[in-house]
């Protein structure tokens, strides 16, 4: 499949053609740019206008076969020159604003992450340099309809409010890799953490967290985590974080699969496997004829019709206990709830403590 490039090397090249327009006067209609690993790619600007005072170049995003939200979205700096002799990063359209410790960002800077500023800063270097000139340069990302974008993305639960982030670190996005996602699934622990939390939920999406932040009224909207099917990436995560204890929120077929090792519950990943599943049941205590039955069920959800979702339904209890023990070879002796949800929405809440 094809890969594409982040909205950090789009803007880095957008960067690099500005600046080298407004000093030189003249329009810039193709620019290459060097990204961290040492390849070297070109981009089109679709668009260069400039005047004495600064200049404006942008391009449009190509994500390559990856469903990426800004995919075709249009990334644009203007960059101005400034007398700090440093490299400034100022608001800019479509661009969140981070409100909220935690991040790599200070509050109440644009939402560029540290990778981008690095890669801005190289070509400001790099132009500066060819045309023989030192000033400090003022540089304003833009995305156009990034407010709505980022209403697509996870941004509001981190405290980046008004647009999207600038991402990348390789400056190159490979289709299917997540991994805006699981940056995002970092970050918001990061933020839980800097606004003093001691625990956080995980859950897996919307349908259980809205059940979730019920039952942890507490909890501010930081402190739930969504990880998706990146649950041994969210784990990892936490183990190595203060955090002094956490709650999962798993759907009982992500349960089933976790249960049985997987650790990214995606369907092109892992699938449940109905024998072992059978097994849990004979380790529960059912009869034969009952652990035989699982072979016929066709999704993991359908296990309610042959053991009542309830507490004190021995095989969910075991269950949990598989759920449980996978979950410690990554986090330790770190104590954890675990809530499993089934497709109605009920729930049975399990305490594990070392």
């Amino acid at each position: 499949m094809r890969s594409g490039y982040t909205t950090g090397a789009c803007a880095t090249a957008c960067t690099k053609a500005a600046l080298r327009a407004l000093l030189r006067q003249e329009a810039v209609v193709e620019v290459a740019i060097t990204l961290p690993g040492g390849e070297v790619v070109g981009f089109a600007l679709h668009s260069c206008e400039y005047d004495a005072k600064q200049a404006r170049c942008a391009t449009f995003k190509d994500a390559g076969d990856d469903p990426d939200v800004t995919h075709g979205a249009e990334i644009s700096c203007t960059v101005s020159l400034n007398d700090t002799g440093e490299v400034v990063f100022l608001p800019g359209e479509g661009v969140g604003t981070v409100t909220l410790p935690g991040l790599a960002i200070a509050v109440g800077e644009p939402a560029i992450n540290p990778v981008p500023r690095q890669m801005m800063r190289a070509v400001v270097a790099e132009v500066l340099a060819e045309e023989g000139a030192d000033p400090g340069v003022s540089i304003s990302v833009a995305v156009a309809g990034g407010a709505q974008l980022a209403q697509r993305t996870l941004n509001g639960r981190l405290g980046i409010v008004g647009g999207i982030s600038i991402l990348g670190t390789t400056g190159i996005v490979k289709p299917f890799s997540a991994e805006a996602y699981v940056a995002s699934i970092v970050q918001g622990i990061d933020v839980a953490i800097a606004n003093g939390l001691t625990e956080v939920v995980i859950n897996s999406g919307g349908k259980s967290e809205k059940l979730l932040r019920h039952l942890f009224a507490h909890l501010p909207a930081v402190g739930f985590i969504q990880y998706g099917n990146w649950i041994g990436e969210t784990l990892e995560k936490i183990a190595a974080s203060p955090l002094a204890s956490f709650t999962m929120g798993i759907m009982l077929g992500k349960a089933v699969k976790l249960a049985q090792g997987a650790l990214n519950t995606h369907s092109n990943q892992s699938s449940w496997d109905k024998d072992w599943v059978a097994g849990v049941a004979t380790e529960a205590g059912y009869p034969a004829e009952r652990c035989a039955a699982i072979a016929q069920l066709t999704l993991a959800s359908g296990l309610t019709e042959l053991f009542p979702f309830s507490a004190t339904e021995p095989f969910y209890t075991v269950l949990a206990r598989h759920c449980h023990a996978v979950i410690g070879t990554i986090t330790g002796t770190r104590p954890c709830r675990l809530v499993l949800i089934d497709a109605t929405e009920q729930f049975i809440t399990y305490a594990f403590d070392f």
